[in-house]
């Protein structure tokens, strides 16, 4: 089971300094600044994604729009999502359904951690990952997965995501042999219908 939070901003006083929270959590800015210019806010009490990686990112993007520098804005595209659950549940962008509502023509690659070698090592063979690209261009749109320590092998394709990598390149990668993330490749080989060992 995995409980949702939602953010905690009654009885503190955010009216008295003329801030009118809404349903979800005090309005910002992309530079993470309220409609009141001395007060800034970042984490839970903003909405959004109530995940501690997301409001570490918020803060620093507050504090260097403090500073008077020009933070550039976090695309919610980007953030990682990460359930820690048994077995863990981590995503990154468009869901196959999201990107389809959107006009996208996509491309959907998937891998079972059951034909993965490290994944019956460990013997921890649920889950699989699944790749959302667009289909012409092939660049990566979403990125799903369910299985044990999935969460560490979000950053591949949130960093894949933000370099607007394509599954040819993601396929294309030598991936250590034998490592789950080995299932990031193949199914990125799977969206192009190339997957070795699906």
């Amino acid at each position: 089971m995995a409980v949702g939070r939602a953010p905690v901003i009654e009885d503190l006083g955010l009216e008295a300094v003329g801030l009118e929270p809404r349903r979800g959590g005090i309005p910002v800015d992309g530079r993470m600044q309220t409609a009141v210019p001395t007060v800034w806010a970042a984490g839970d009490v903003i909405g959004g994604l109530l995940l501690a990686h997301v409001a570490s990112a918020e803060a620093t993007v507050a504090v260097e729009a403090i500073a008077g520098q020009e933070p550039r804005g976090l695309d919610p595209m980007l953030m990682p999502r990460a359930t820690y659950s048994i077995p863990q549940v981590a995503c990154c962008g468009l869901t196959e359904r999201e990107a389809r509502e959107q006009g996208r023509e996509v491309a959907v690659g998937r891998f079972p951690f059951t034909a993965n070698a490290r994944a019956a090592i460990l013997g921890r063979r649920e889950g699989f990952v699944k790749i959302v690209a667009d289909r012409a261009l092939g660049e990566i749109l979403g990125i799903h997965m369910v299985g044990s320590e999935v969460t560490e092998l979000l950053p591949e394709g949130v960093l894949g995501k933000a370099l607007e990598a394509t599954v040819l390149e993601i396929g294309q990668a030598v991936h250590a042999h034998p490592t789950l993330s080995e299932a990031v490749k193949e199914a990125a080989l799977a969206a192009l219908g190339r997957a070795v060992h699906g």
